[in-house]
């Protein structure tokens, strides 16, 4: 089975290689470009205002950029937006508080001066469900199957235990992780299992491909904090997630779009880590049948 396995990593990773040139993705990373990665901060005051939201921008960025325009009577999401300005060396302060306190720093003319952050100021902007106007463009991640895919989902469900993983599907209505369609969140201090929660939606085979995604990451990923060790497991953990999805029969292609969008040299992260993708899907798949 390792050969088939194989094979189909490796033609993963020329899907991946094909989904980045394609004018599809393009369009869609033009439009991402435009929407602004939100300090930790900022994302729980858009939470705490706006539960919902998905994609927040200012109106007139709405309104120039996207040709959508913000719907009377919307309220504002308020955010913190940086500051920036000449600054003192010394103080950090921008030329009109430098001038107003005890700073005697006169070294270099403050014209000279160096721009950086020097405080924040609250903005409005406004979540996508505020806006009408033409349509973003939207990229098909996901996975379709036969007919059999419920039979599939439960199979994976079973699983669990023998990877040691607890999972739970959350409705829609209750999901608190925004645009992730499924988490790994926390280690038990009772048997040291993972909390895997996925987002129940109405396709089954989607609901099982991101099930086998988020095994992938308990597997291998949970205690790993580099930031861009992080982003290279994500092709890992979605190319395992392609190819458990093949071998129990669903269509999982359109998740190259997914990994594409991530990861620019996707195709040659896919050929450098293949040993680990495949023993992590034969590890996933063993524990499937072994249920069965």
């Amino acid at each position: 089975m390792h050969d088939s396995l194989e094979a189909w990593v490796e033609q993963f990773a020329r899907l991946s290689e094909e989904a980045s040139a394609s004018a599809e993705l393009q369009e869609w990373l033009d439009v991402q470009s435009n929407f602004h990665d939100y300090s930790y901060r900022n994302t729980l005051l858009i939470k705490r205002q706006c539960p919902e939201a998905t994609k927040v921008a200012g109106y007139n960025t709405w309104r120039n950029e996207f040709d959508r325009h913000v719907l009377e009577g919307e309220s504002a999401i308020w955010i913190w937006a940086p500051i920036i300005a000449k600054q003192c060396p010394r103080c950090g302060n921008s030329q009109p508080y430098h001038a107003s306190g005890d700073c005697e720093y006169d070294e270099t003319p403050s014209e000279e001066w160096d721009k950086g952050l020097v405080g924040f100021k609250p903005v409005p902007v406004f979540d996508v469900s505020q806006t009408e106007g033409e349509p973003l463009p939207e990229l098909d991640t996901a996975a379709h199957g036969d007919g059999s895919e419920d039979e599939i989902l439960d199979a994976l469900l079973e699983a669990a235990p023998e990877l040691g993983v607890r999972v739970n599907l959350v409705p829609p209505e209750d999901w608190t992780h925004g645009d992730a369609a499924g988490v790994c969140t926390e280690r038990s201090t009772y048997d040291c299992s993972l909390l895997v929660e996925v987002e129940d939606v109405e396709n089954d085979a989607q609901v099982a491909s991101v099930l086998a995604h988020e095994y992938a990451h308990a597997l291998l990923h949970f205690d790993v904090d580099d930031e861009d060790e992080r982003a290279k497991r994500e092709v890992e953990a979605e190319s395992t997630a392609h190819v458990v999805s093949l071998y129990f029969g669903l269509d999982a292609s359109n998740s190259a779009f997914y990994v594409a969008a991530g990861e620019s040299e996707s195709a040659e992260t896919i050929q450098d880590r293949l040993q680990r993708i495949v023993n992590t899907a034969q590890e996933i798949i063993d524990a499937v049948e072994l249920t069965q």
